[in-house]
């Protein structure tokens, strides 16, 4: 293992800003994987502290093939983490929203840059990626449906659910769709949560990357047996949605199979206690994520469902 700082910024009175990347192996740009662009992501940069630790050891044993090379990144924006920003606390933007970056303009837009410039040049890339809404959600892999994206290839993580989405305007400037642009094959892969760590779902994401470099031939050995992967595009997820405001009480937990009409949670009037709203399943189906704050707004998507004749191949839990 070897470790680099393939950016830096220079500070006058702090210490300068910094992105480290460790290295596995010499030879082709075969694999890089990014933890954190938030610095709320701590589910993320955690996963990539275990695939760092794995990885380490496999090299030691001798499982890596010659010719190959790894490069993992557990954050690009570690300044956001160290104060629990989400965002770059100067003036409130989004890295994971300036690529592929302009190396003079902001400061945001000038860390895209650097960092793309590096990646950029890996066949394969795997983002460790945050849901856009605070909750639970499956540990799933997504792709964007540019027609650069590779199904096929997504399966050799062994992951039970493989989503297609298509970009929106704003994807445009993601890690992913410009890796994909770039001719780079890129997944992300969402862990279940994001401001909290979550160890039995980290293992879980940390053996799917050792199956897929396994299967890629950048290690050595058989890949772990998995299950048939589920394929579905993100808009077949249904919606249910609240109507009031309140508190927020969950009965049912992510990966639950639900039936239909059944109830998934409760909007409750903070003073009196009295329900004010019923969430109901709208299909048979399990949960594929759930809203868990403890007060909620009206109008608020807080459950997804992926419908049970999508899922009939794949075991809950």
């Amino acid at each position: 293992m070897r470790e680099q700082v393939i950016y830096r910024i220079s500070h006058i009175y702090r210490d300068d800003f910094r992105v480290r990347a460790f290295l596995f192996g010499q030879g082709e740009k075969a694999l890089c994987i990014v933890g954190n662009t938030r610095g709320n992501e701590y589910q993320q940069i955690f996963i990539c502290s275990q695939v760092i630790r794995r990885l380490k050891k496999l090299e030691e044993e001798g499982r890596f093939a010659e010719g190959y090379q790894v490069m993992v990144i557990p954050s690009v924006n570690p300044s956001s983490m160290n104060i629990g920003k989400r965002f770059w606390s100067i003036d409130n933007t989004d890295i994971n929203r300036m690529f592929p970056g302009y190396d003079l303009g902001e400061t945001t837009q000038r860390i895209a840059a650097g960092v793309f410039d590096v990646i950029k040049q890996y066949r394969c890339g795997v983002q460790f990626t945050s849901y856009y809404m605070p909750g639970e959600y499956q540990v799933y892999v997504q792709m964007m449906h540019t027609g650069y994206e590779d199904p096929e290839e997504a399966r050799d993580f062994g992951l039970p659910y493989i989503v297609l989405r298509d970009p929106r305007p704003y994807d445009t400037a993601t890690l992913n769709y410009n890796w994909q642009i770039w001719e780079t094959k890129a997944y992300s892969i969402y862990s279940g949560r994001t401001d909290r760590i979550s160890r039995k779902r980290a293992e879980i994401v940390v053996d799917s990357i050792e199956r897929f470099m396994t299967c890629r031939g950048i290690l050595k050995g058989k890949p772990a047996d998995a299950p048939p992967a589920c394929l579905f595009r993100y808009d077949e997820l249904l919606n249910v949605r609240t109507q009031e405001a309140g508190l927020y009480h969950n009965l049912t937990d992510i990966s639950e199979p639900v039936a239909a009409g059944q109830v998934l949670a409760e909007v409750i009037e903070p003073c009196t206690g009295e329900v004010l709203e019923t969430l109901k399943s709208p299909a048979d189906g399990i949960i594929f994520y759930r809203y868990d704050k403890p007060m909620v707004y009206a109008f608020t998507s807080a459950v997804k469902i992926l419908k049970i004749s999508d899922t009939q191949r794949i075991p809950s839990g």
